[in-house]
This record gives C-alpha cells, structure tokens and sequence, in this order.
C-alpha cells in the first residue's frame, strides 16, 4: 500500500485556510473555521511544526475539558473538516498521511491526573498527561502504571493511540489489558463513556479497547482509567550476550520455562556484532535475590547482575530517517526471525518472551527488501510485520500494514464510529 502524496510542510494543507471573499463570517474566515473558533478558545493557524507525517493542517485547536473537546468535535462534524487528534506529537509520523486534515484536536491542556484511587489501585487521567507525569504523581502511593515509556513525552492518549507497550507486557500484558474505562468524543461530538473505575466492572460495551492501536480513526480519547500495581522492593536486571540466533532462541526460551517468574524478557541485536538476552526480576529482596541466581544460572556464565537498567532498555532501536518496523512471532519462531533481522540489516530489539520485537533498518535503499524478507518469515511462525515510520520514499514503495485478515470487520467499525471518514482519513490499514 503506498502513502498518498504529501503537501510541503511549508504550506497549509487543510481546507480550511481563510477565504476572503466570504463576508458573512468576518475577519477573512470561511464558515468552518469561524465555527471551530466560537467553540475554543485555544486556536491557530497550523504550521510546517504541526505536520502530520508531512500533511500540514489547516487549524490547530487545544481545547481545555472533554465539554470542550465536544464543542469543537461538533463544529467540526457540521462543517464537514478532517480532523486529526494529537497528543504531544511524539509519533505522529507513524502509520501512513492522512489523506486530508483540516484540523488538528491538541489535547496537550488536558493534562491532569484526575483521581488516584489508591486503595482500589485505580487511576483516572486526561489523554494529554505525559507517562511520565503520571507514574510520579502515583509514585507517592509506591504505585505505578505498569507501561514504559519506550518514546520519551509520550502521553496517555498517544499510548493508546498506537497501543504502545514495553517491556513489562511479559507478565502484566499491554495497554489493552490495563485500560479498564475511556471517556470518548465521537466524530459526531457525543462524548460517550466506557467500562468504569472498578476492576472486575464487565458491564457495557468496551469502546475502549477498541480504540487502543487504532491510530485516531474511531474517536478522540479525552480521559482513561487504569488499573495500578504496587512498585516492587527491588528491581534487578541480569544480562548475558547472545553470540547468535541460536544463542538468543536458546537463552531466551530458558528464562521463559523456567520457575524464574521474570517481569520482562529482551533482546537487543545490532546489525554487527553479538547480541543481549535481559531478564528484569521484580518482587522482595530474598525472593529476587534466589531467582537471579537462577537466571544466571540458566544463562550462563557470562551473565551478569546489576541494578541497573542496560543500554537500549525499554528504547525503540531506531534513530531518525531510519526504517522503523513492529515484528511479531510465536516463540518458536524466534530463531529464524533473529536470523533474517541480521541478514537483511536489521537491528532487532524488544521483548523476545512475548515474541513482539522492533527492527531498524538505516538503510532505505535495503528497506523495502527487508519488510518484505521479515514479513514471510514472521508470517510462516504465525506473526506480523507493520511498518510503523519510514522516510517518504520508503513509504510509498512497501506496504505498510501488510496482510489484515479482519479488515473487512475493521472497515464495518470505522463506519459504525465514523460514518463520514473525518476522523484522521487514511492513516490506518486498508485506508480507514
């Protein structure tokens, strides 16, 4: 699937740019944009810093509330505009162009932590809060939102955007898991709620967890409610190298059959050079301390103990103008996926006892090969390959999604969610 053609960043693309010759709006603004501005209080005009994976919007607006967020929702749906939500913009050039964006919902004001149910180990936040923030505000209580933060500023609502996930998924599973309740803005302004603040609440239908992975496309997230767990007494890393891909399957399936119980399980391996199998260990001293022993045990050796977090730990492998890539795998598949990364110039990285991993490859004229050798090898062990970033030319030579066997069910919810396909056009699989 190739991108559309993207604007210059040095011109607006959204269609709402001023027009003069409409007099009854005043001050030079079509009907759209008036109405967008009546509803906030926070608006500008986009700019080249705004761009969204090169689509540069017409308007930017930062409403403050959910009340807010509907306001402009809805002045939106009435003047027909594209529109794209943004957090704090950390990965806003992931998944593919839209193919319009006339506006950009900022939702960086709504930026508060709005309950923190200790007790119950609940936390209700805004979509604008930073990661960051919010684990320091729970800190206080020893608590914490068990979700790293693998690209710096990231916020709640960005997370759930492109459900993004770390280390830690090995035993407490993803975003998904976590996210027990959502308040939403429809495209159409309906602000709608999801799930609850108590754990075991099943009543209603999940929009939720719809929404975590779904790039933006069904509705703006304005609010979530996670559930917490206690910070462990001690955390405790230990690391071995991984000569090859026979190594890294080996040492890694040691460590996730074995009565270790660790809280993560990575791999880093460079394009050059020999590899890294880290097991994060979490609990009470006497109980880390026996199960470190075992783990270096099973790895060997050469396995080393430390307090310390490693080099790469809970960090995408990718630098900027690299080809940035997901993988997914059965666990037996780990071998022949460790070894085609390194054929094809790949440096691997991720939680390898779960079977997600991310690739980069720096070289984009190896690019477009590489996708395609990674993808038919995860796909023969059950898996996935989604090209999450890459340079333009890039871009529009792969396709970026890959195979979606439910894609004909994914189309049937955009048009549940979004009847008019406003919400952040084209940027998910098959279009949406």
């Amino acid at each position: 699937m190739s991108g559309p053609s993207r604007t210059d960043v040095s011109e607006p693309g959204g269609a709402v740019a001023r027009s003069s010759s409409d007099p009854s709006t005043g001050s030079g603004r079509n009907p759209g944009e008036a109405a967008v501005r009546a509803a906030c209080d926070d608006v500008r005009d986009g700019g080249p810093s705004d761009h969204v994976d090169g689509v540069v919007p017409g308007l930017v607006a930062r409403p403050g509330s959910t009340e807010e967020v509907a306001a402009v929702m809805g002045a939106a749906a009435a003047h027909r505009l594209t529109v794209v939500p943004r957090g704090r913009g950390t990965r806003m050039s992931w998944g593919l162009p839209p193919t319009s964006a006339d506006l950009v919902v900022d939702v960086s004001r709504l930026d508060r932590v709005v309950d923190h149910a200790a007790g119950d180990l609940v936390v209700v936040t805004q979509a604008g809060a930073r990661l960051s923030n919010v684990q320091e505000t729970l800190a206080s209580a020893r608590q914490q939102l068990s979700v790293d933060e693998m690209a710096p500023g990231t916020t709640i609502g960005g997370s759930i955007a492109v459900a993004g996930s770390g280390p830690r998924r090995h035993v407490v599973g993803t975003l998904r898991d976590l996210m027990i309740g959502t308040t939403v803005v429809r495209a159409d302004g309906v602000v709608a709620h999801s799930g609850g603040r108590v754990v075991k609440n099943v009543a209603g239908y999940d929009l939720g967890k719809l929404l975590v992975g779904s790039f933006g496309t069904l509705a703006v997230v304005t609010e979530a409610v996670f559930r917490l767990h206690p910070v462990a007494e001690v955390r405790r890393w230990v690391t071995a190298p991984a000569a090859d891909a026979d190594a890294a399957h080996r040492l890694v399936h040691a460590v996730v059959h074995s009565q270790a119980v660790p809280t993560a399980v990575e791999l880093d391996r460079p394009v050059t050079g020999p590899g890294s199998v880290s097991v994060l260990l979490e609990g009470r001293e006497d109980g880390v301390a026996g199960r470190a022993r075992t783990v270096r045990e099973l790895l060997g050796p050469e396995a080393v103990e430390a307090d310390d977090e490693p080099a790469g730990w809970a960090a995408y492998p990718w630098r900027e103008g690299d080809t940035a890539v997901k993988l997914t795998t059965v666990l037996s598949g780990l071998r022949d996926v460790v070894a085609e990364a390194r054929e094809v110039g790949a440096h691997l990285r991720g939680s390898a006892g779960t079977g997600v991993l991310h690739a980069a490859v720096a070289d984009p004229f190896r690019a477009p090969d590489a996708v395609a050798r990674l993808r038919s090898v995860c796909a023969r062990h059950g898996g996935t390959v989604v090209v999450l970033d890459a340079p333009p030319e890039v871009e529009a030579a792969v396709d970026v999604w890959g195979p979606v066997p439910a894609l004909d069910l994914m189309r049937r919810l955009k048009d549940r969610f979004d009847s008019d396909h406003r919400l952040a056009p084209g940027r998910f699989v098959g279009g949406i």
